[in-house]
């Protein structure tokens, strides 16, 4: 059963993917494991409550599993609790497309396209800089997701929003003259990569965690560390190599999000909105996907609990 069709009180039988696993004590002082299972529909929350042998070594993310559990629910969210649970068997028939939910687009196309805008730059500073970094990390950009949870948490996600954002530019760079397009284009393609070495995604797409540097810096800083030491080695003009760190350092635009000062330049102010267009639209669409026409959806947590309206005149976007 896919896990969009969940109904509270139904029992559940079927093969899911751990996209995460946290090994907790209840009340009792007894260990239960706390799971996020995903399939291509969604992903629910599932909890293992009579834990029996080494609980950190089995069933962890990226693994296949098969389950029983019974359908609950719990402050209006669907949940399951757990009755049995296996590791996959080399003898089930498993297509494992349904459960990693990946960008609409192949990767290569993906990739290629973007290399087709870094080659439309006029600053030959910028296009090898770019594409010094783009070579430096080709093969995790293939798989990796934008974020863990949030928008764009889908195998190869990352380059399915560096994409969306680079047409985005390319429009709105035809309405507004002011802005450098080398330097928007590049803000863009630089402008989360460093998620690469913040997180530990698998090559599923499924982020076990954060690095420590991650943890403790954190992509923002990292990628101005990252692009400051390849413009160095590359011999970039180093008033190009400090915008696009500038552009890098205030594309969340909040502290509290990350960035400790707001954009300087035009193009700053550009990206830091395309970022958010992007993101707000994946979200939109992912959280209406699967509600009925004339329908709400449930709150949803990353646009300030809004419950969402599916007009009869709503169009999905698949691309």
């Amino acid at each position: 059963m896919l896990i969009k069709d969940f109904k509270v009180g139904e029992e559940v039988t079927g093969y899911y993917l751990v996209k995460a696993k946290n090994v907790k004590t209840s009340s009792a002082n007894k260990p239960y494991i706390d799971f996020t299972l995903q399939d291509i529909t969604g992903e629910v929350n599932a909890k293992l409550w009579d834990v029996k042998g080494d609980v950190e070594a089995q069933y962890n993310p990226g693994e296949v599993v098969k389950i029983m559990g019974t359908v609950t629910q719990w402050q209006q969210s669907v949940q399951l609790k757990l009755i049995k649970i296996r590791a996959l068997l080399a003898e089930d028939d498993v297509d494992f497309s349904q459960f990693i939910p990946t960008a609409p687009i192949d990767a290569q196309v993906m990739l290629d396209e973007i290399l087709s805008f870094v080659h439309e730059m006029v600053s030959e500073d910028v296009r090898r800089l770019v594409l010094a970094l783009i070579d430096e990390y080709k093969a995790p950009l293939m798989y990796y997701p934008a974020a863990k949870s949030n928008h764009h948490a889908i195998k190869s996600g990352l380059l399915y929003h560096i994409l969306r954002m680079l047409r985005t530019a390319k429009g709105l760079g035809q309405v507004y003259k002011n802005v450098n397009l080398d330097l928007v284009y590049a803000g863009i393609i630089l402008h989360d990569i460093e998620k690469i070495n913040e997180m530990d995604a698998t090559e599923v797409g499924v982020v076990e965690g954060y690095t420590k540097e991650g943890q403790l810096l954190g992509h923002i800083i990292m990628g101005i560390k990252r692009i400051d030491k390849t413009a160095e080695t590359l011999g970039i003009d180093p008033e190009l190599s400090l915008l696009i760190q500038h552009l890098i350092l205030t594309h969340h635009y909040e502290p509290d999000f990350g960035s400790p000062k707001k954009p300087l330049i035009p193009e700053g102010e550009l990206l830091h909105y395309i970022d958010m267009i992007d993101a707000r639209m994946y979200d939109m669409n992912k959280a209406l996907r699967d509600v009925e026409i004339e329908q709400f959806s449930d709150p949803i947590f990353v646009l300030d609990r809004r419950r969402l309206y599916k007009s009869k005149y709503s169009v999905s976007e698949e691309s």
